[in-house]
């Protein structure tokens, strides 16, 4: 290699603490290392390292667990997880746009950040960004893709943020399917439009306040009303199934949305990175048991499995 100052061949002078070789010039008298890729940018855990923190994250193991298990520090995972969740936020957003799709279903999945919505209010917090969290799920029905998501709270207009989202990722005519939030109505037509999908509820109906009921029993489910809000939807073949079975995913995988336990996220954007993460190395990592292969490939995104490290990395190459 030649001196960057002096353009003269520099020699060989040792090895970094990360295996790099160094040169130093003859004339000038200064050392610089070889040329090489910087995947986490200024961190400087080895990629190993960050590869197998990565692992156990979207493995449902919890930061603490992770950083006994790895020896990587806890903070070293956060400033890890937010690195690579900004990443798997704009990988998405590159990737997942103008897709030709069959039929969308549509959820929300509730969690909080610090602490409930009641606890909350009994405590006057002014923190706005403490209290529930709830995330949107798009997913196509039939290549298991997840076409959009959006962390907020329950309400229109976090709705139509949504749909926005949603609109970007598709193009053309297709059925969407949702529960029966009201807001998706006016959200659907706002972002999407009358003209260009066919939108089918399903309303879920629950038995009330049963003798028996204890503080964390679900409702009994009654029945269900299928409902044509718009445009001509096969009501024969509306389901929200395939999403609703998403939503066990996310809390098997993601420890901070495991119910009835003591992890939950303690800041917004530490949990909105869990999420980026996650539906990132659902579409692009994991095989999918029914379609054999990632949602990713069955959607012809691309031709094979990604391996954790590319993700970490997609950004950098």
């Amino acid at each position: 290699m030649n001196c960057p100052t002096c353009n003269i061949t520099a020699n060989r002078f040792g090895k970094d603490r990360n295996g790099l070789q160094r040169f130093r010039c003859p004339l000038c008298k200064k050392t610089f290392l070889e040329a090489h890729e910087r995947p986490l940018g200024d961190m400087r855990l080895p990629l190993d390292k960050a590869v197998s923190v990565i692992h156990h994250l979207v493995e449902g193991c919890s930061i603490r667990t992770t950083e006994r298990i790895t020896g990587v520090e806890k903070r070293t995972i956060l400033s890890l997880l937010a690195l690579v969740g900004e990443r798997c936020e704009k990988l998405m957003e590159d990737r997942i746009k103008s897709l030709k799709v069959k039929e969308v279903a549509c959820d929300e999945i509730w969690g909080y950040v610090g602490m409930k919505a009641k606890t909350r209010a009994q405590k006057g917090h002014a923190d706005r960004q403490a209290g529930d969290a709830w995330c949107f799920i798009g997913m196509e029905r039939y290549t298991k893709l997840i076409l959009a998501w959006h962390l907020g709270n329950r309400n229109a207009y976090d709705t139509i943020t949504f749909t926005d989202k949603l609109a970007y990722a598709t193009q053309g005519n297709f059925q969407i399917n949702t529960d029966g939030f009201g807001p998706y109505k006016d959200a659907v037509i706002y972002s999407l439009g009358m003209q260009q999908v066919d939108f089918a509820q399903i309303i879920k109906v629950y038995r009330s306040n049963p003798e028996n009921e204890v503080r964390y029993s679900p409702a009994a489910y009654v029945t269900s009303n299928k409902i044509a809000v718009f445009g001509d939807p096969d009501l024969k073949r509306a389901s929200t199934s395939h999403v609703e079975r998403q939503n066990l995913t996310v809390r098997m995988t993601m420890r901070r949305m495991t119910r009835l336990t003591n992890a939950f996220s303690k800041k917004w954007t530490n949990l909105k990175w869990a999420y980026a993460l996650q539906f990132a190395y659902y579409n692009f990592c994991r095989v999918h048991q029914t379609l054999r292969v990632t949602p990713a490939m069955e959607s012809k995104l691309t031709d094979h499995i990604w391996s954790i490290q590319e993700l970490i990395s997609i950004n950098t190459l």
